[in-house]
This record gives C-alpha cells, structure tokens and sequence, in this order.
C-alpha cells in the first residue's frame, strides 16, 4: 500500500475528496470483513460500524501520524468501535438474528467446501481474544506488531493469543491443521 500515505497525507493536509475515496475503496471492504466476523455475522451492525469507521478517520484525520502506517489504524478504530457496541449490548437485550442469517455469514464467504465450513465453525469456539488476533493476522494480513497496536496488548501477549488460539484450533479439527 505504497499510496496509502500518499492518500492519507493528502487528506490530512488538504481535506482531497478523491484521496478518501481512495482510502474508502481499498479499506471498506476489509474493515467490513473484520467486522462482520466480530459481531458474528449481524449484517446491520456491522454495516453501522464500518460507517462509524470511516466516520472516526474523518474526525480523527488530524490526529493520524503520517510517519505511521494507515493499515493498523484503521482496524484499531474498528476494534475499539466493534467492543464499544458489544458492551452497550450487554447492558441491553438483544435482538435475536436469524441462523439462517447466521449461518451464511463466513470468514470466507467465497469458499463453501466442507472443510471451509468445518474451519469457520472451529475458528467460532474460540474465546473472542484468541478468534481477533487470529482473523487479523491469518485474514486481515496485519503483522504481530500491528495487531499488538490494533487490540491494545503487548506484542508478547498478542503472540500468546494467537499461538493458544492456534493450538485450540488444531485440537477442534482433530489435529489436522
């Protein structure tokens, strides 16, 4: 993403329509995959958070240390907005999503094989902590370092959670990854 500071400094110093859009289309669709596999497949809220994404990049642009890549950022913000709401629903009652809804929500939704299916299931099981950092490194692409930044622990923890979370997974599947 060698235009992404390109596009961000532009923003930043300038308010460039086109640089945003820029940083929409290239992140949008991502922030929105992250998302959707936080809130377990709940489309509504997920669309109104990666919304507020983008929204807190606007407000928050001047902010942004343009020496810093955008990538972790962006999925930090996302992160603290996904827990944001998952604590105010704790404080209220839900409402009750559709398994069929459910269960068409995937961490690939191309692939549909049943080892695919078998993945998304185990990768469900795991505790929140572990499923973040795994999605984030194994889907997402992001690096320890970044996703150290993203979820707010040290780099050393972030590696614990992924190597616990991969271990689990293992054991879900039977040993075979």
């Amino acid at each position: 993403m060698s235009n992404e500071k390109e596009w961000m400094r532009l923003y930043v110093q300038t308010g460039d329509k086109a640089a945003f859009e820029a940083i929409f289309t290239e992140y949008a669709p991502r922030v929105h995959r992250f998302i959707l596999r936080r809130t377990r497949g709940n489309r509504h809220l997920t669309d109104d958070l990666t919304q507020q994404t983008f929204l807190h990049l606007h407000r928050a642009r001047n902010d942004f240390d343009l020496s810093r890549p955008l990538r972790p950022w962006i999925f930090t913000i996302a992160a603290n907005l996904v827990r944001e709401a998952a604590r105010k629903s704790s404080r209220r009652p839900e409402v009750l999503v559709d398994p069929l809804e459910r269960s068409t929500a995937s961490v690939a939704p191309s692939v549909s094989s049943p080892e695919d299916r078998l993945v998304r299931r185990s990768l469900d099981l795991l505790p929140d902590a572990q499923r973040e950092v795994i999605v984030l490194h194994w889907f997402e692409g992001l690096s320890f370092s970044e996703i150290s930044s993203v979820v707010g622990a040290s780099l050393s923890a972030v590696k614990v959670r992924a190597h616990r979370g991969y271990k689990r997974l293992r054991e879900n599947l039977g040993g075979t990854l």
